[in-house]
């Protein structure tokens, strides 16, 4: 029987087919290469290597939605600023929406530029203990389009994960481009040795929202990537001034709690919609440290309490 790599494409071949590397399924797979050659070299070498380098990061998540424009970027960015709070902690955010890497600006770091050294690529820090890598610092202009085909952003993705020298990290939080598609393949399979944490999935309260993060979750179960929780963001808007909460999101079908509870996978909370946020981000300042009593912060605090105590935990849940 013709074997398949792990996390493979799901219409996968297989390595000893004469399709091997040339069928349709085999377009931006990592091992296409390896696989179309006459006589296959077995498992990428460079997955090793990424195991080495990032054996120093504690705890590796990857932030996932369904659908592009539910605030998935901007819940990376909160979810990182927020665990960099606890000064013991070094947190790293590395961007691979390729093609929209939004991360620079809402880490008030555009213009700045990646630097090398005997050890590798260093990231950006935006405060001692947190550092960002992202494709954004690699263009002339925040204007300037990213057009590549799956196998040139894979590389880079490959090359993100095995030349950026993260040091002693206890949280790489990684924001990925909505759906399922070329990337998130990459990531699952280059980081097959290193053990990821699990995934964060972000959705919003809508039935629009929530039919494609049910697509994302079934990813997840497919590819066997643990599902750290649900998030709802723009959960109800709250007022700035009065503090009263109003359903700008009404969850027709019950919300991603419901959705999180009937597919048997962890709820991590909700998060309302207050528009500071969105200025925070344009400015690339510190929600945290601009509006510490709006309730946005508390939720994101507790929030944050679910996903350490899962990753402290030695037993994760099973997703399967």
């Amino acid at each position: 029987m013709s074997e398949k790599p792990e996390n493979a494409p799901e219409h996968c071949p297989g390595t000893e087919s004469e399709d091997a590397g040339k069928s349709s399924a085999c377009q931006g797979c990592p091992n296409q290469n390896i696989c179309s050659s006459a006589k296959p070299k077995g498992p990428d070498p460079d997955l090793a290597v990424i195991q080495e380098r990032l054996s120093s990061v504690k705890h590796k998540i990857l932030v996932l939605s369904g659908k592009g424009g539910v605030g998935k970027s901007t819940v990376t960015s909160m979810l990182a600023r927020g665990l960099a709070l606890d000064d013991n902690l070094q947190v790293g955010i590395l961007d691979v929406d390729i093609c929209g890497p939004s991360i620079p600006r809402v880490m008030g770091l555009e213009g700045e530029q990646v630097h090398q050294s005997g050890s590798g690529w260093s990231p950006v820090y935006v405060e001692d203990n947190l550092g960002v890598m992202s494709a954004g610092f690699l263009l002339s202009s925040p204007d300037d389009a990213i057009i590549w085909r799956g196998p040139k952003k894979n590389g880079l993705i490959k090359q993100f994960l095995r030349d950026v020298d993260w040091e002693d990290t206890n949280y790489l939080v990684i924001d990925t481009p909505p759906g399922t598609s070329d990337e998130h393949l990459s990531v699952v399979q280059y980081l097959q040795n290193a053990v990821i944490d699990g995934a964060v999935i972000v959705t919003t309260p809508q039935e629009v929202s929530l039919m494609d993060v049910r697509k994302e979750i079934n990813f997840c179960k497919k590819v066997k990537l643990p599902i750290i929780g649900v998030i709802e963001n723009m959960s109800g808007f709250i007022c700035p001034s009065c503090k009263n909460e109003s359903q700008i999101f009404p969850p027709t079908t019950g919300g991603a709690e419901k959705m999180a509870e009937d597919m048997k996978v962890p709820f991590l909370g909700k998060l309302p919609l207050d528009p500071r946020i969105g200025k925070c981000c344009d400015e690339g300042t510190s929600f945290f440290e601009e509006f510490p009593d709006s309730p946005a912060v508390t939720s994101y605090q507790q929030i944050i309490k679910g996903i350490r105590r899962y990753c402290n935990e030695d037993d994760h849940m099973d997703t399967s």
